[in-house]
Order: structure tokens, then C-alpha cells, then sequence
């Protein structure tokens, strides 16, 4: 690992993210046709740029070849209209640096990378693992910093180390909680010269006001409700706080109900199916499903929103 030697490297990163869903058919096959037109809704709805392979995309439950069959898919269908971030971790270094260059390889613009979190490595060893996929590419890699689902805690020294040494990690996805103090201790770590460090948060946007008054660059959302976020961000652009802060209030009963741990990803899908935009609301295991009450309660939150859109 070498010291950076100034920011001709800084990522473009910057606005509402979302995390593509995977559409299955009811017997659980990938719907490359309900794919085709999500990412084209998304672009309708104003997205900046699509995450890949996220945890709100099942990626966790898709086969190499999958993968491999919708990121082409994706990156034809987008064809450089926004940025495209796929998830590219693992649970060994050589395994996490191989996927990361196939998906560069495949037309990724930057990767979003897990720490390893089977054996939990610590501070250096965290450092080798991000320096070895940064060796492996030559796009940018955001990092992401998700203890609640890892259990690997990183510092927002730690980050900010990894981001003057490690040549390609030139973003960071804040997921712990409280997000937006961790937030402002990365730009204070990263102090003058990491103005061109892009930090973006998570966890379904419930903190993406305070998140982008403390420095973030953008939000990881879901990709139920895009148009709404999308609203939400372009208020703050503009310091229209108020605005933005009336927006937000109207989502919050969904933001909030698809936060429910194991459950948002079958929320989501639901409303995406009900919007007409994928064919089934299909998840894999282990994945969970809404039930029957559970569905009556998210047809009523979503009319409300709707109601408010």
C-alpha cells in the first residue's frame, strides 16, 4: 500500500443510488424481462446511477452465472446513461479481488465492496483485503460499512486511512448507525484533501437529510420509491430544506415499514409488482415473505403514498 499522491482519481458519485431488486418468476428463475423494464423505470424516475447485487437485490442468493447474465443485461440496457456500482465482496480476499475485476470486466463503473465476514479480520487485515481488490481493477471501489449486518466494525479512521493509501477505494456506504455523526468523523478524518472522497448512506434513506447535511454524496435506497428520493435529494441540491423535509415526512411510513429486518425486500417487490413495473413479487429463500396481514398493511401505507405523489 502507497500513499495517494493527489485527487485526479475522485469519484463522479453523486445522488440517489437505487439498489436494483432481482425479479423472479413465481417458481423463482430470474425474470430478465421484469429486469429490462425495472432498470428502464428507474431511469424514469430520475435515478443518478443503479446499485448492483446489493442485499435489497438478493444478491446473496444468486448463482455466478446469474450474475454474470444481468450484469450484461443491465450495462446493454443502460448503455452509460447513469453509473453503474455492483456489489463485489466475499468471504476470502482472492475470491472477493477475482469477482471484482470480472465485474469491472463486464462494464461495472465502480464496485461496491464488503468486508470479509466469516473470519473478521482486523485493521490491517482489512487493509490488505481492499488493497488487493484495488490491485485487481482500476475503477473506483466504495466500501461498505454495514456492522449490522457483518459484524465487522470500521472506523472512520480506519476508512479514512484505506482512503489516502488504497489507490481505488474512493467512496465509502456509511451503514452504522447513528449514520450521520459516523458521517461527519469520516470528513473530519478525511479532512482538506478528501473532498473528492464519496460517502453515501443506506439503510433504506431514513437518515438521508441529516446524512447530506453531514457531507454525504448520495443515498443507497431501495428502488420501490425512486422518484420520491429522487425529490427528496434534488431539494437539498437546491437548499430547499423545507421542501425537502415535507417530501420525506409523506414517504416515512414506507421508508419505515420496509426497514423491518427480513422483510423490505418482499415490501419493495410488492410495490414495484403493484406499479406494474415486474411481473411477481417472488423472493428466494431465505429471503422472507410478507404474509397476508402483512400485505394488507403495506396496500394501505402504499395508498397513502401514492395519495401524497
Amino acid at each position: 500500500m502507497t500513499q495517494k499522491t493527489g485527487d485526479t482519481q475522485a469519484p463522479t458519485l453523486r445522488g440517489v443510488y437505487p439498489i436494483v431488486v432481482t425479479p423472479f418468476h413465481d417458481d423463482g428463475t430470474v425474470d430478465y424481462a421484469s429486469l429490462d423494464r425495472l432498470v428502464e423505470y428507474l431511469l424514469e424516475q430520475g435515478a443518478h446511477g443503479l446499485g448492483l447485487f446489493g442485499n435489497a437485490s438478493e444478491g446473496y442468493t444468486l448463482l455466478a452465472e446469474e450474475r454474470t447474465a444481468m450484469l450484461t443485461q443491465i450495462v446493454r440496457r443502460v448503455n452509460g446513461r447513469v453509473p453503474l456500482v455492483a456489489s463485489s465482496g466475499h468471504t476470502g480476499t482472492l475470491a472477493a479481488a477475482a469477482l471484482s475485476r470480472e465485474a469491472q470486466d463486464l462494464g461495472a463503473d465502480a464496485l461496491m465492496v464488503l468486508p470479509p465476514y466469516l473470519l473478521k479480520p482486523d485493521g490491517e487485515g482489512l487493509m490488505v483485503y481492499f488493497d488487493a481488490i484495488s490491485k485487481a481493477v482500476s475503477i473506483p471501489i466504495m466500501v461498505q460499512d454495514a456492522p449490522l449486518m457483518t459484524q465487522v466494525a470500521m472506523p472512520a479512521a480506519l476508512l479514512a486511512r484505506m482512503a489516502r493509501e488504497i489507490e481505488n477505494v474512493r467512496s465509502a456506504k456509511v451503514e452504522a448507525p447513528p449514520t450521520a455523526p459516523k458521517i461527519a468523523a469520516l470528513r473530519q478524518a478525511l479532512g482538506e484533501s478528501g473532498g473528492g472522497f464519496a460517502i453515501f448512506g443506506g439503510l433504506n434513506g431514513q437518515f438521508l437529510i441529516e446524512e447530506f447535511e453531514r457531507g454525504a454524496a448520495g443515498i443507497m435506497p431501495s428502488s420501490d420509491i425512486t422518484s420520491t428520493y429522487v425529490a427528496i435529494w434534488n431539494h437539498l441540491e437546491r437548499g430547499e430544506k423545507a421542501a425537502a423535509w415535507r417530501k420525506f415526512t409523506e414517504a416515512l411510513p414506507l421508508i419505515r415499514y420496509e426497514l423491518q429486518p427480513g422483510l423490505g425486500v418482499s415490501a419493495a417487490k410488492h410495490n414495484l409488482a403493484a406499479a406494474g413495473v415486474i411481473r411477481s413479487a417472488a423472493v428466494r429463500h431465505p429471503t422472507q415473505a410478507l404474509n397476508a396481514a402483512g400485505l394488507a398493511e403495506l396496500a394501505v401505507i402504499r395508498e397513502m403514498h401514492r395519495a401524497h405523489s
